[in-house]
């Protein structure tokens, strides 16, 4: 098995140690969100990290009511003009801990006086050691490049941060169930039935679809196929979508939605029908059994996940997508062409 398969599988146990161990740093970490001087939330990532962010706009935008917003990196590195940070808490994501840039714009609100927090893998970590706050991501070493477990507690690292802002005890209890629901996922996904994927052998691209606080899990879908097989593809929420790029979607182009139940999936269910007149191969993620009916190739999500923390369970599918097209084209699922698992940016 490869270290990918491996640590894919990994997934609940590692969520579940986050969750048992980092519940009081992350209430540590909430009472700098609660400063009445916060006016804004600041998120400083790259790569995966940064799709971990796009949950996050949404989650810490819901739970203290403010914008959420990404900072510019290279303001900071090699314009050398870093913007006034004024009301702001600063958030850096890094499953490394070591990506400069990142670590570049938390020093820098740290010299302003911002209150700053390091998510991230590596407590000892030039990240974490710049920060005031961290939450330790508890999913222990991580062997092949492309990201899994580090992803996904990432995204439970920002669900744990929502339950403790809000002390929400409900939202905190759906939290603590997720571990056994991923790991009904990943059988799921991962079993028998699944579906073969040998029709997508020969394509060049792919472009997935999603929308809400699943518009992350849409871009890292599309991020683990890229790296990994090296087709062409990327992620649009419909309204993005239909704009313009849809035009590209010739026929027997594969088309990825992501929608599972809750108030976005309507908004990306209304982009198959003229996605299915365009010719497009759908492939569906979702619990949703009108939206599977639709799909040539179904990839069902387990029942009863909140919409909120369903990227949780929407990932994996993606994930395993990505794992069987990279062996359909014999590559090495470990080492990505190219590719190293820490990449420092500056």
């Amino acid at each position: 098995m490869s270290w990918l398969e491996a640590e894919l599988r990994e997934q609940p146990d590692a969520l579940a140690r986050l969750l048992e161990r980092q519940e009081d740093a992350a209430r540590a970490a909430a009472d700098a969100f609660r400063r009445p001087h916060i006016r804004y939330i600041l998120i400083a990532s790259r790569g995966s990290s940064s799709n971990v962010a796009r949950y996050a706009q949404y989650l810490l935008g819901r739970a203290h009511r403010v914008p959420v917003m990404f900072a510019t990196p290279s303001l900071y590195t090699i314009y050398e003009q870093p913007p006034r940070l004024d009301g702001a808490m600063v958030v850096g994501i890094s499953q490394s801990g070591a990506s400069p840039d990142v670590v570049a714009v938390l020093a820098e609100a740290r010299d302003q006086g911002c209150p700053t927090l390091a998510i991230t893998n590596d407590t000892s970590s030039p990240l974490a050691r710049t920060a005031d706050a961290v939450l330790d991501l508890e999913a222990g070493r991580e062997q092949a490049v492309a990201a899994t477990k580090t992803y996904l507690n990432s995204v439970g690292a920002v669900a744990l941060l929502f339950t403790a802002i809000g002390n929400d005890a409900v939202a905190r209890d759906e939290l603590l169930r997720m571990p056994e629901a991923l790991e009904a996922q990943i059988r799921l996904s991962l079993g028998s039935d699944a579906p073969p994927l040998d029709q997508y052998r020969d394509t060049i691209g792919a472009t997935v679809v999603a929308r809400g606080v699943n518009y992350g899990t849409g871009y890292e879908v599309a991020l683990k196929i890229r790296e990994l097989t090296g087709l062409v593809t990327e992620a649009y929420s419909p309204a993005d979508l239909m704009h313009g790029p849809i035009a590209a979607v010739q026929e027997g182009w594969p088309v990825i939605v992501v929608a599972p139940s809750g108030p976005a999936r309507p908004s990306v269910e209304e982009v198959v029908a003229p996605l299915r007149a365009r010719g497009a191969r759908m492939i569906a993620i979702s619990d949703v059994r009108a939206v599977l009916r639709r799909a040539q190739t179904r990839l069902p999500l387990v029942p009863g996940v909140p919409e909120w923390l369903s990227p949780l369970t929407a990932v994996v599918p993606g994930q395993v997508t990505a794992l069987r097209l990279t062996e359909l084209r014999g590559l090495d699922l470990d080492h990505p062409r190219g590719l190293h698992k820490v990449t420092l940016t500056r």
